[in-house]
Parts: C-alpha cells; structure tokens; sequence
C-alpha cells in the first residue's frame, strides 16, 4: 500500500507540474483552456470553474490540457478564432508545447534547491575505512573485511583514500603489506593487486589498473548553504541528470546499455515505495531525477510526444506554412504504435524483474 501511495503522489505531482507548464502558456498567450485533466479516461471527479474544466480521470499514467482549436477536427475553434491555438502565430504554439517539460526541469531545480538548502551542502567526510568489499576479489581473499581502517601500506602510513588508490594503481602487481585496525587492534593482511577494468556509469572500459576490489565507506556530512550556493548546486544537481538521462538514450541506441534495463509504471512504483520508506529526503531526490527523465524524454522527436509537435512547428515556421493534415495523422499514428509498442515491452520488463 506504501508503494502504490508513494507511486500516486509521485507520478501525480510530476505530471500536474508538466501539465501546469502547458496551461499557463496557453493562458499567457490567450489561448482557451477547455479541459486540465490528471490522468486518462473516464472522469472520476472534476469541476468546471471558468472556462476549463478541472479533473482527475482513473488512469494516473499521464494526463493533459486539451485546448481550443487544438486538433484539426476541433468544431469550436471557428466560434472564438482569436482564442484558438491553432490561429496562434508559430512561436507562441512553440512556447506552449515546450512549457511542459521545461516546467519538470525547472521543477527538479526547485527540488534540489529546497533539499540543499535545509540539508546542506553535502560533502565526503575523508577517511581510509573499507566501506565494501568486492567477492572474490584480491582483497577478500586476503582477508581484508568491511569497516578495517587502512593505517599503512608496505610501512609507508596513509591518510587520505587517495593514499590508498595510488598504492595499489603503481604496485606493479606485486604484493602488498596492508595494517589496518580492526575492533581496536591492529592486523598486517598481504593483498596482490590484479589488472582490472575501471568502468563509467554505463558499464563501458575507460581503463585498465591495478585494484584489490574494495571501496571506501561513504561518509556524508553536511554543511550550511547559503541562496546562491544552494541555487547553484541545484542548476548543476538538475544538469548532471539531464545528461546522464540523454546520455542514457544514446548508450541505449548503441546497445552498450541493454534494452532489458528499461522499466516503465512497476518498475517507479518499486523504487518510489522504497525512497519513501528510506525517507522525505530520499524520496524528494528521486522525485527530482524522475522529473528530469519525464522532462528529456518527453523532448524526444516521437509524434504525440512534445518534440514531435515541436519537429513539426519548427519544420511550419521554416516552411511558413503547417504540415498537411494527413501527414500529421499518420506521424501521430506511428508515434501511438511505437509508444504502445514500448509500453508493452517495459511492462514485460517489469513483471520478469518482479518474478526474478
């Protein structure tokens, strides 16, 4: 029940923000406003207060503003030309359409300001203490154990991580006397580094060194942050993730990240559930990074995705005249089947996670 609360607020919050964005450009720009819907399908409960009608419909995968003149076969947008989308000049229908996800992007820097700014700034408390040790690795075999505190490598006393990085990286691959502490004594283990692979995020080679499979225990402290500092490392929080996540794309197209890693609706729910259990904190960092995954993706090329409505307005304002009516029908009808298509393949994903 926790995971599907957790999963509801999360999506609901992240799609209100990019529907929020459509709907006050539209307004900016005079557009009407017919319908501001969470959700898709039948109505669950709604309210019309002006103009639009407000609703929250049953199915929270999604949700959107439908706005006068919108689709080519919108009857009413003949009553009230001037309030119409489509009679709008191509950069406003730009703007329009691009506010969705520049709101969730913008939203993930609200976030991490927010967090930054009650928390801190966080900063790793340096030290020489294993925090993990690899299987099977040179250090494990060694003898080497979670939560010993490297004191000296080969009599030479060491201070920093980094001490011991570059212990290892220039041994040569000869053995090395290690003294650590463990529970208040002091013990000398021997560890041969072994040629290995140093990874990226991605799982792709960058290098080949010397290593003994550990890793230092991550310890995090926090220090006051001032407005700037705070908005600074926000901007820089939200553009570390925007990369990764096109990033992402990419290594996904050239399949150096398998297509089995894809997750869809289970697969958040899950880690939603858990963030929550783990804290508010947690929860409100994973909220960001899903903002910025909804923001990217929902920029991609693809008809009924926003940048495949931008692709077309770009391609209008160069052309100086819209894409034909059948044309945009038939991208739209692509885009459904290869969205559909996905959809089924990143459920399929999710439910083989489930039962593995």
């Amino acid at each position: 029940m926790n995971t599907l609360i957790s999963f509801i607020i999360v999506l609901g919050i992240l799609i209100f923000v990019h529907e929020l964005g459509h709907f006050l450009f539209a307004k900016l720009f005079r557009v009407k406003v017919l319908r501001f819907s969470l959700g898709f399908g039948p109505k669950v409960v709604g309210r019309v207060l002006g103009e639009t009608e407000y609703l929250i419909s049953a199915v929270p995968l999604g949700g959107y503003v439908k706005m006068l003149g919108e689709s080519p076969d919108d009857r009413q947008a003949g009553q009230d030309e001037d309030r119409s989308f489509a009679g709008k000049p191509v950069w406003q229908r730009f703007c329009i359409v691009l506010a969705g996800p520049l709101f969730n992007l913008l939203f993930s820097v609200v976030l991490f300001f927010a967090i930054f700014l009650s928390m801190g700034m966080p900063e790793s408390r340096e030290s020489t203490v294993v925090g993990e040790v690899n299987a099977s690795s040179p250090a494990e075999q060694a003898g080497v154990a979670v939560s010993d505190r490297i004191l000296a490598i080969d009599g030479r006393p060491v201070n920093v991580w980094l001490d011991v990085l570059n212990a290892v990286k220039n041994s040569d691959g000869r053995s090395l006397e290690f003294l650590v502490e463990r529970d208040g004594r002091e013990v000398a283990v021997t560890v041969t580094p072994q040629l290995d692979s140093v990874k990226n995020i991605f799982g792709e080679e960058q290098e080949r060194r010397y290593m003994i499979g550990i890793v230092k225990l991550d310890e995090i402290e926090y220090r006051p942050a001032g407005l700037f500092e705070a908005l600074q490392a926000a901007v820089w929080q939200t553009w570390m993730f925007i990369y990764l996540t096109f990033m992402g794309v990419v290594k996904i197209i050239q399949k150096v990240i398998p297509a089995s890693e894809l997750g869809g609706p289970i697969l958040i729910a899950q880690l939603a559930g858990e963030q929550a259990r783990a804290g508010l904190l947690n929860l409100a960092h994973f909220m960001g990074l899903l903002s910025v995954n909804l923001g990217i993706l929902n920029l991609l090329p693809i008809p009924v995705l926003d940048g495949g409505h931008l692709v077309f307005l770009t391609i209008e304002g160069i052309r100086r005249k819209p894409i034909s009516e059948r044309l945009q029908i038939v991208a739209q009808q692509v885009g459904i089947a290869l969205l559909g298509t996905l959809m089924i393949f990143v459920f399929y994903n999710d439910i083989i996670r489930l039962f593995s």
